[in-house]
């Protein structure tokens, strides 16, 4: 980990926060529960327990893995609906596949990015290919719900596949972190995912001892969660490591430092860094549906119940299963 790399970071555009920069002071500081999602795979439920005004727009996420399956231990996610938002997955290493009842879908593997706004609604599926299950090997990543304001609720589905090779790649003054912009813009670099809410997602790698100040949007929300490794969050070090989220106040800075001293399997700091422009909506979520009220809720379980949310296909062979949460 990571798959998306380069050899001397400092052949990079470098960012750097202005002087005059506010720096954001960590409010607080959660640590992930661990569970299962789907078909049993572990996941870190990176959100728990953090009130939903300093996430939105943000719903959920996930860290996947890192686990090392067995031969015939990888598992996904068998056919569900969703309506209302965004999921974003984001494959650090492994492979997996997606396919919807509205056309999206393929492969993503090793940095890659499958970006699928439901919208009105549809169907899909998350699972490894048949050749993993059967090798079994590393699977790592996560997996992004972005909310869409009550405007954008019902719009027609779109999906995006963001190649590895795609995302924007810079560097700090001193070379010592790699961040890969996903999406939105960072310091006048634009990252290649297209969103209807305004955020910007970013993939840090921080090498020990290294410090990261990059200047973040007022009117954006901060959040930084820890992949892998150890370190420290704001101007005040708030310590900091592997599957927990910290949470920024006002500003329009933000600054990551690794320990000097990783884990023996880490080499790095590994940490997602999220921002985004609140929708400031009421919000009904349940299960795999995030409308803004409880009759918008009903309606998108009758809808589902009524097949209007799409048909599986049939090359599958697959029948329905009931609405999942991922």
């Amino acid at each position: 980990m990571p798959a998306v790399t380069v050899e001397n970071p400092l052949t990079l555009p470098r960012v750097v926060a202005p002087a005059d920069a506010v720096a954001r002071p960590v409010l607080g500081v959660t640590t992930a529960p661990s569970g299962f999602e789907g078909e049993g795979f572990p996941v870190r439920r990176a959100f728990a327990g953090i009130h939903y005004r300093h996430l939105d727009p943000f719903i959920m996420m996930d860290q996947m893995g890192e686990v090392e399956y067995a031969p015939g231990e990888p598992k996904g996610t068998p056919w569900h609906p969703h309506r209302g938002f965004e999921t974003v997955t984001y494959i650090i290493d492994g492979v997996f596949d997606h396919q919807d009842s509205h056309g999206g879908g393929g492969t993503i593997t090793n940095g890659d990015t499958q970006w699928m706004t439901a919208g009105s609604g549809l169907l899909h599926i998350e699972a490894p290919p048949e050749s993993l299950v059967v090798s079994g090997g590393l699977f790592h990543g996560i997996q992004l719900w972005v909310n869409l304001p009550a405007r954008d609720k019902m719009m027609a589905p779109r999906y995006q596949d963001i190649r590895g090779g795609q995302v924007q790649l810079l560097t700090t003054p001193d070379g010592g972190a790699l961040i890969r912009v996903i999406a939105g813009e960072l310091d006048g670099h634009q990252g290649p995912g297209v969103t209807h809410t305004p955020i910007t997602l970013i993939h840090a790698t921080v090498a020990p001892g290294a410090e990261v100040t990059l200047p973040w949007r007022e009117d954006f929300n901060g959040l930084a969660y820890v992949l892998a490794g150890r370190g420290s969050v704001g101007a005040e070090r708030r310590p900091i490591r592997l599957g927990q989220t910290a949470v920024f106040g006002a500003g329009s800075s933000i600054t990551v430092r690794a320990d000097e001293k990783q884990d023996s399997h880490t080499p790095d700091l590994e940490v997602v860094l999220l921002g985004g422009q609140p929708i400031r909506e009421p919000m009904a979520h349940y299960g795999p549906f995030v409308m803004n009220t409880r009759e918008e809720l009903q309606q998108a379980f009758e809808d589902f119940q009524k097949g209007r949310l799409g048909t599986i296909p049939t090359v599958h062979g697959m029948t329905e299963s009931g609405p999942q949460g991922s």
